[in-house]
C-alpha cells in the first residue's frame, strides 16, 4: 500500500498544495490531473524521493519511504514527462541499461520483445536522436513492459503518442492493475480503464 499523508509542497514564495491525504491499494488507480503549474510534476517527485515535502510524509508498506532506500526505489518505475533517453544510444540500449539500472537483468531477446511490443520493430537499432518525438515516448514506455515494479508514476505519458500508442499505454496498465498492481499517471487525457479501482485526483492552480 501507498500512504500519502498530509503533504505540503512550496516551490519558491508559493505553496502548491497542503493537506494532500490518499492512499493506494492493490489494483488501484489514480488519475491526476489540474493546469500547468498546479504541482502535478512535483507531487510525484515527492511520490519518488526526489524531492522533500514542505510537511507530510509518504509511507510504502507501512513505513516512511525515507527509511526504506532501495526497497522502495526497486518497487516502483516513473516515467517522467521528458522521455529521459540517451540521445547517442539506441533503443535497445537505452531499454537495456534503463532496466539494469533499476535493479532487473534484461537479455538482447527479450528488449528486443518490448520494443516490438511498443511498435519499435526494426527501429531499435538507430540512435535515439534519429527517432520522431513519439518513437523516443514509446522507446520510454517500453520499460513498463519490462520493469516488473508493482507502483507506476507516470507523468502525462501520452503526450506526443498517436491514437494506437494511447490504446497500447491503456492496456499495458489495465494488464498491470489486474495483477495486482498500482498505478499514479498525470494527464490530461481521460483514460477510461475497464480494470481496476479507479480514483482521481484534482489539484487546484
Amino acid at each position: 500500500m501507498l500512504e500519502v499523508r498530509n503533504l505540503e509542497c512550496v516551490r519558491g514564495d508559493r505553496r502548491l498544495f497542503r493537506d494532500l491525504t490518499f492512499s493506494l491499494t492493490p489494483g488501484t488507480f489514480l488519475q491526476l490531473t489540474g493546469p500547468n503549474g498546479s504541482g502535478k510534476t512535483s507531487l510525484l517527485r515527492i511520490i519518488c524521493g526526489l524531492m522533500a515535502p514542505e510537511k507530510g510524509e509518504i509511507r510504502w508498506q507501512g513505513a516512511n519511504i525515507r527509511s526504506l532506500g532501495e526497497e522502495y526505489s526497486t518497487a516502483f518505475t516513473y516515467l517522467g514527462h521528458r522521455n529521459a533517453v540517451k540521445e547517442e544510444l539506441t533503443a535497445l540500449e537505452n531499454l537495456r541499461i534503463s532496466t539494469g539500472l533499476s535493479g532487473f537483468d534484461l537479455s538482447r531477446d527479450q528488449a528486443l520483445a518490448a520494443l516490438g511490443q511498443v511498435g519499435l520493430a526494426r527501429r531499435e537499432n538507430l540512435p535515439a536522436r534519429l527517432l520522431s518525438e513519439g518513437q523516443r515516448r514509446r522507446s520510454a514506455l517500453a520499460r513498463l513492459i519490462t520493469c516488473n515494479t508493482t507502483l507506476w508514476i507516470l507523468d502525462e505519458v501520452l503526450a506526443s503518442l498517436d491514437s494506437a500508442a494511447v490504446g497500447l499505454v491503456k492496456s499495458l496498465i489495465e494488464g498491470h492493475l489486474s495483477k495486482g498492481g498500482m498505478a499514479i499517471v498525470a494527464t490530461h487525457q481521460e483514460l477510461k480503464l475497464s480494470a481496476g479501482s479507479f480514483q482521481r485526483l484534482a489539484l487546484a492552480s
